[in-house]
């Protein structure tokens, strides 16, 4: 009777599973354009296919997930249907933005709420000693970590002397972490310099690409930062040139870069410079380039810049960029993402009367991700390049892994690197693994406050740009029900 009273219970948890979930969908072929009607073709198409998917198994849940836990299995289960709901999403959205969070006590309500769901699952911990637990843990079922601590938008040379300090304890700490645990650290530009100087210095670098008369005395010689199907609606009128405080200012913001640099060039650890809105990009670019140019004299690169594929210009500015790097006799990293700011782009882009620099289908952000993969698991092949595939697209994994064994790539080579954010795509991370690939998870930490614009992003990324979690959501959900028909059949 017991047994039986289970096998109900079991069922209706299925079925409530089932019901609340989104249906999968067709994103592990999505980035497959249609193809004409030749059985020759269609024959090569599915011999392709059958052989990306042999070299990662998604198949096996019960493999996938031997190292986790019921219990974190059935926790990322619920937070991951949580943020896959639009309605939960937008009062959380919503909530976070309101003047609820200028009062004390629903502040304190609400952190602690978001501290226990949301922030759990994707954060690492609110100091750097609670992301070091975090990150020996991954360790120990075979994954690295990208140590990042969560800042953004500085407002003055203050604050990002201030964040310079955090981020430099961060590279230091990894001294004290298991060997090769630590992939790679990371920054964000607009923590170590003024978000409004920033976007000074796009504005300027857009007009200077429109008008190579105009001439920007404080600009050393870097890759190029723009493209002709580059956005520049930001950029409207001829903008002021910099005052002499805004020059000195990124002055001290390429010394701030540099110091990052030069400390992780000392520990041999990549530092991944995060891309952010289209409207301060080209100046992160700008930064980013000029330390590559000073730092990247080596073997293998440490300072990586960061390209967005679903931007429309992500391809051709990949191309402008490692051509000129090449030249220089640079090592050019690059880690490559599919964009996190959608909401952002596109609300701009549409107030100013504008075409969206984000690729009109997610097919096509598809599509674009993998010829930008493929151009650089090509130079991490010559020598001239190296790349951390930011993906959570299982189909994109599937054909990164097939090129770079197409190539001849050693999986253990340090110049191919996945990654995955913290609580999503495990399914991907230990299928990658397995398949003996080095794989990481990036892992955001700091206080609960301070990590909302991160986790806004996340929550609107899960909804939209990262629909694949609904796969990991699939395979979490039958492993869990493996297991709990398992303990029930398993002999007393």
């Amino acid at each position: 009777m017991a047994i039986r009273n289970t096998q109900k219970l079991l069922g209706r948890f299925n079925k409530s599973i089932n019901t609340s979930a989104v249906a999968i969908t067709s994103s592990s072929s999505s980035s497959v354009p249609d193809l004409p009607e030749k059985k020759s073709v269609a024959d090569s198409f599915r011999t392709e296919k059958k052989r990306n998917e042999q070299i990662l198994d998604l198949e096996n849940g019960e493999k996938l997930f031997s190292s986790i836990k019921t219990s974190y299995l059935m926790k990322s289960l619920m937070n991951q249907y949580l943020v896959s709901y639009d309605p939960i999403v937008d009062i959380g959205i919503w909530v976070m933005k309101s003047r609820l969070m200028e009062t004390m006590v629903f502040k304190s309500l609400i952190l602690g709420v978001v501290k226990h769901t949301f922030y759990d699952h994707f954060c690492a911990g609110e100091n750097l000693n609670e992301a070091s637990k975090t990150l020996e843990s991954l360790w120990d079922v075979g994954l690295k970590g990208i140590m990042d601590y969560g800042l953004e938008d500085a407002n003055d040379n203050f604050s990002c002397d201030r964040n310079l300090s955090e981020f430099l304890k961060t590279i230091e700490s990894t001294k004290f972490l298991p060997p090769s645990s630590v992939s790679s650290a990371c920054v964000k530009i607009t923590a170590i310099c003024p978000i409004s100087l920033l976007k000074r210095v796009s504005d300027l670098l857009r007009w200077e690409h429109k008008d190579s008369s105009f001439h920007l005395p404080w600009k050393i010689n870097t890759f190029p930062m723009l493209s002709e199907s580059s956005p520049f609606y930001h950029t409207l009128t001829e903008p002021n040139h910099l005052t002499s405080i805004e020059e000195h200012d990124l002055e001290q913001a390429h010394e701030r870069l540099l110091q990052l640099s030069e400390k992780c060039l000392e520990m041999n650890l990549p530092l991944l410079v995060d891309a952010e809105y289209s409207s301060v990009q080209p100046a992160i670019d700008y930064l980013t380039y000029s330390s590559m140019i000073k730092i990247n004299r080596h073997e293998i690169p440490i300072v990586y810049g960061t390209i967005q594929a679903y931007l429309k210009d992500s391809k051709e500015r990949l191309i402008l960029a490692t051509e000129a790097a090449e030249k220089m006799g640079v090592k050019v990293g690059y880690k490559l993402v599919r964009g996190a700011y959608l909401s952002s782009e596109l609300q701009l882009a549409s107030s100013l009367g504008c075409t969206s620099p984000i690729h009109n289908t997610i097919q096509d952000t598809h599509e674009c991700y993998n010829e930008c993969a493929s151009i650089m698991l090509e130079k991490v092949a010559n020598g001239t390049g190296a790349i951390v595939l930011a993906t959570h697209n299982l189909n994109s994994g599937r054909v990164a892994a097939a090129k770079a064994q197409e190539l001849g790539l050693g999986k253990s080579n340090p110049k191919l690197q996945f990654a995955q954010l913290k609580g999503m795509a495990d399914g991907l991370s230990f299928a990658l693994k397995n398949a003996g690939f080095q794989v990481s998870k990036y892992l955001p930490y700091g206080p609960v406050d301070m990590v909302i614009p991160y986790l806004l992003r996340r929550a609107e990324e899960n909804r939209g740009m990262l629909s694949t979690s609904t796969i990991d959501r699939e395979l979490m959900k039958n492993e869990v029900l493996r297991r709990f028909k398992a303990s029930i059949r398993s002999p007393k």
